[in-house]
């Protein structure tokens, strides 16, 4: 799993450059023909990869519910995140992960409930499928945040 965490890890460098390099005004940008914005999705990773490796195996997430409820699947932007928003989801890129993976190497995921994703239609027996998946579903994010990247700068 090393290989995994360090994907993910990589890639959430890059999305915290792409926060880093953008406006507020862009993070929160619905372009046309779009029905979220760059910092939604970005949120939306974080609080998927709680819910697919804790909740699913039992365990608290070190997020709020209230971030939760807001970024979780079937949601949308309802309003403008503010800069201490941004912020702190910028954050959670890394001390969430960081989190699961000292999880992962102590060994706290030792039951997992099934689940079979709407994106792809495979079902996750455990956290090392569900580990894999989310490295799948954080890279269609990050190609929907290209899109919305060149839609807001046009």
């Amino acid at each position: 799993m090393e290989f995994t965490f360090q994907v993910l890890n990589n890639t959430r460098a890059i999305l915290a450059k792409i926060i880093d390099d953008n406006s507020l005004k862009d993070l929160n940008k619905i372009p046309k023909g779009f029905n979220n914005n760059i910092i939604w999705n970005i949120a939306h990773i974080v609080v998927s990869e709680q819910l697919l490796a804790y909740k699913l195996s039992g365990l608290p997430s070190i997020l709020s519910d209230e971030m939760i409820d807001k970024y979780r699947k079937d949601t949308k932007p309802e309003s403008e995140v503010t800069q201490d928003e941004v912020n702190q989801i910028k954050g959670l890129l890394f001390t969430a992960l960081e989190n699961t993976k000292t999880d992962y190497k102590n060994g706290i995921f030792k039951t997992y409930n099934v689940y079979t994703v709407s994106t792809t239609g495979n079902t996750l027996n455990h956290i090392d499928e569900a580990l894999q998946f989310i490295l799948t579903h954080e890279g269609i994010h990050y190609g929907y945040i290209l899109a919305l990247l060149k839609a807001v700068k046009n």
